[in-house]
């Protein structure tokens, strides 16, 4: 076999897989009796190889350091991040705030979907709601109220940040 940047054969029943990105290793392996050949299962680690560098994006030592501000939305609180579910061997799109409640940190993920299918209203329906949620949760302590979480239990299907009595994003 010739070399194929991340791949392996270290037996002779399949092909090895293994990306690290920042101090962490994705891998897989491709049983060449499960995808049917030899060939076929070479394919299949190469297609996953490409799929995973496309989600794990940037160097090994671009992000060894956590940013100072630890947001990348531009909002304090919230952070657009991708996760990836081993066992289904997907990767979902979530916007995370970061709160405290009773003197302990918390945090809300808004999940918007499969990186694959999801539309950019979509995205910007969970940012906006995410924001929402951060500016709500600023103001409570501003004011010394109640920050009430459970507004935002059902956000998928209403577009809170449309409410004037919630919206205290300026």
């Amino acid at each position: 076999m010739a070399k194929v940047k991340h791949i392996t054969e270290p037996d002779a029943f399949g092909f090895q897989v293994r990306i690290v990105r920042r101090g962490k290793e994705s891998s897989r392996y491709f049983s060449h009796k499960l995808w049917g050949s030899k060939t076929k299962s070479l394919k299949a680690a190469i297609t996953w190889r490409d799929q995973m560098l496309v989600v794990l994006k940037g160097s090994k030592t671009r992000f060894l350091k956590p940013p100072k501000n630890k947001t990348t939305t531009g909002v304090t609180g919230v952070s657009r991040t991708i996760k990836f579910d081993h066992r289904k061997d997907k990767s979902y799109l979530c916007y995370t705030v970061f709160w405290v409640k009773d003197g302990k940190s918390r945090n809300k993920t808004f999940q918007v979907g499969n990186v694959q299918t999801v539309t950019a209203d979509d995205e910007l329906h969970a940012f906006r709601t995410a924001r929402l949620f951060r500016s709500c949760y600023e103001h409570a302590i501003d004011h010394d109220a109640h920050f009430d979480d459970s507004k935002f239990v059902n956000w998928k299907k209403t577009r809170l940040y449309e409410n004037e009595n919630l919206n205290v994003v300026s």
